[in-house]
């Protein structure tokens, strides 16, 4: 069992076999995976995290493949 307590989000529902979750580290950094390998783990300062989902919702990476 992890150590984290890992959370999806919640446009995740119903794709369960391919999600980034993250959770909170007790250094204060945040640990990153996607659920289909979750033995790697990525960590990331709380304002990494928050500069990529900025990004990601203003579009700074082109439009999602799909």
């Amino acid at each position: 069992m992890s150590r984290f307590a890992w959370q999806k989000s919640s446009f995740s529902e119903g794709h369960t076999e391919a999600c980034v979750e993250v959770a909170a580290g007790t250094d204060g950094h945040r640990r990153m995976r996607e659920s289909d390998e979750p033995e790697t783990v990525l960590g990331v300062s709380e304002g990494a995290l928050a500069g990529l989902v900025r990004a990601l919702k203003a579009g700074g990476f082109g439009p999602a493949a799909g």
